[in-house]
């Protein structure tokens, strides 16, 4: 892609942080979204709760990367913080679409962040992008949330939703905490084991979400998962195999769901979810295996 103009929404997080990274490493002028007074030409000031952006700054755009929203694992899931949960993604999606759809020359892609939670519990069952919705919380946010993107595709922007795995990263997000677990040799499985976690290294989500931006061909939604998820169990021996650790511990089902109330559903949950649109486009995984995804972490 030639150097472009990209506004990023969520910059500070793990994937947005890293995507940024990348794009400003090859020459992209990146426009950070941000919650307090824009302070160059390379911030845009906004407020998803409030539905408030500064339209005017996303301006000369290529293209628009919603990544924004609280923190899945950040607390436990009382009724007060799921509303924050799905305010900060539905709210803040339908804001950046209407802004996206009112600009005289709108970007060419708006990018909006999902998650494999929208498919649910699927046991040994695998599900590409053909599955419908299953039942619950997080799949009814992640309707509701794809859903927010309406404003942007009725004004005939090429829209496309990244409904992300797990992501293997140091940084962040559930292996940012099970690294040190396991390092301490106070790693193990959770539950039974027999769930799987579908999984994507850092390195790969940013790549598929670059190759997304840049063929004009794709929309709609892609499930940025490894080629191959594993259970908990088996990863659970691959982390421990790669550290050079025991992992002897496991945190049984019971005292998960005290522990973490409704959201222990999604660790002990089973949710096998393949990467098949996104392997039919002739996207090219670097790391497609825990082993490499888990080496690739550790290095970066």
């Amino acid at each position: 892609m030639e150097r472009s103009r990209i506004a990023v929404a969520g910059a500070s997080g793990l994937i947005g942080s890293a995507l940024v990274r990348s794009l400003t490493a090859d020459g992209h002028q990146v426009v950070r979204l941000v919650r307090r007074a824009a302070r160059g030409e390379d911030e845009v000031r906004w407020d998803p709760e409030e539905q408030y952006i500064d339209a005017a700054g996303l301006l000369g755009c290529h293209a628009v990367v919603n990544l924004a929203g609280a923190g899945i694992g950040d607390h436990r899931w009382t009724d007060t913080y799921k509303k924050t949960l799905r305010d900060s993604r539905v709210l803040g999606t339908a804001a950046l679409a209407e802004a996206v759809a009112s600009l005289p020359e709108p970007p060419r892609v708006f990018v909006s962040g999902s998650a494999i939670g929208y498919y649910g519990e699927t046991g040994d069952r695998a599900v590409d992008e053909t599955a419908p919705p299953g039942d619950g919380f997080l799949p009814s946010l992640c309707v509701e949330w794809e859903g927010a993107a309406d404003a942007a595709q009725e004004a005939g922007v090429r829209t496309v939703f990244v409904r992300t795995g797990l992501v293997v990263a140091r940084e962040g997000g559930a292996w940012g905490r099970l690294f040190p677990l396991f390092k301490a040799g106070l790693g193990g499985r959770m539950g039974d084991g027999h769930q799987y976690w579908s999984f994507i290294s850092l390195h790969d989500e940013v790549a598929a979400i670059r190759h997304l931006i840049d063929r004009e061909d794709l929309s709609g939604p892609f499930n940025l998962t490894a080629p191959h998820p594993l259970t908990n169990r088996e990863i659970t021996a691959a982390m421990g195999r790669l550290l050079h650790r025991p992992t002897l511990f496991s945190a049984p089902a019971p005292a998960l769901r005290l522990a973490l109330g409704e959201m222990a559903g999604d660790v002990l949950g089973s949710a096998r979810v393949l990467p098949g649109r996104l392997l039919e486009s002739g996207f090219s995984f670097a790391f497609p295996e825990i082993d490499q995804a888990l080496r690739a972490a550790l290095r970066s």
